[in-house]
């Protein structure tokens, strides 16, 4: 691993608490970059915060966030800042999921669903542009990375909301792309599959429970099975490359893109 290769660069990353968001909070932070752990899980923010400073390369803090929010949004991207000086990369990575039945679908799942993803998505993007820009062009290039998912690319019938979320991340990081170029700010993303995380484990146990599958574990076997050329699920630690990679100069040159991280589930 190159320690050396975020060197420099200022992180704040969403729903860094657990799963893809700590793996890849914990990855910059060992290339040498500086990581804002933020989640409404303070206190599993204060636990990858404590494992990041006491190793060594980059720093940590940990900040209390809701995504909806957006004067937390703010209080986020300055305290990211105060502690380190400047912000150079944000991760828009929180992300909810409950499944439902296409019929079963309730006003209050779709809004919950794509308030934290959506909507969490483009106030986390909007506030760290604004401040990105303050801090002047000739500073960049600045990234701002959202992360998207298979289903940002297609859809599942017990999981309309988030694939319509998804399907918004995607929109934002063209949009998001094209509004702030002449900002010297790239917008890309990736998109994960199959990734065994608390976040998949609980989805499991819940289409389970509406009927989709017969027992725990099914779905990712499953999907490995039967979708997923290389015939695996993945784990955190198969997203991180591509993570910092975008975070990193080696991207310098791409913007309006999502990479897709997914064992050839989705081939476009």
């Amino acid at each position: 691993m190159d320690k050396t290769r975020l060197a420099g660069k200022n992180c704040l990353i969403t729903g860094a608490a657990r799963g893809m968001g700590a793996a890849v909070a914990e990855h910059y932070a060992a290339q040498g970059a500086n990581v804002c752990v933020a989640d409404l899980n303070i206190e599993g923010c204060e636990e990858v915060a404590q494992r990041i400073n006491a190793r060594d390369g980059g720093k940590a803090i940990s900040v209390k966030l809701n995504v909806t929010d957006r004067d937390q949004m703010k209080a986020a991207v300055q305290a990211t800042v105060e502690a380190f000086g400047s912000l150079n990369v944000m991760v828009n990575n929180a992300g909810i999921n409950k499944p439902l039945m296409f019929l079963d679908i309730t006003e209050e799942n779709w809004h919950q669903i794509m308030d934290v993803n959506a909507l969490g998505c483009l106030i986390g993007m909007q506030e760290a542009a604004k401040q990105m820009i303050e801090q002047g062009k000739e500073h960049g290039p600045y990234k701002i990375l959202n992360v998207g998912s298979i289903l940002s690319r297609q859809a599942f019938d017990d999981v309309v909301p988030y694939s319509c979320s998804k399907h918004a991340v995607l929109a934002m990081i063209n949009g998001g792309a094209k509004a702030l170029v002449d900002h010297n700010i790239t917008v890309n993303g990736y998109g994960p599959g199959v990734v065994r995380t608390e976040l998949w484990e609980q989805l499991d146990k819940d289409l389970v429970s509406i009927g989709k599958f017969d027992k725990q574990g099914q779905s990712m076997d499953e999907l490995a099975a039967k979708m997923i050329l290389m015939k695996r699920y993945s784990y955190p630690e198969d997203v991180v490359g591509t993570a910092s990679f975008l975070a990193s100069s080696e991207s310098d040159y791409m913007t309006g893109q999502l990479l897709m991280i997914d064992g050839g589930m989705i081939l476009q």
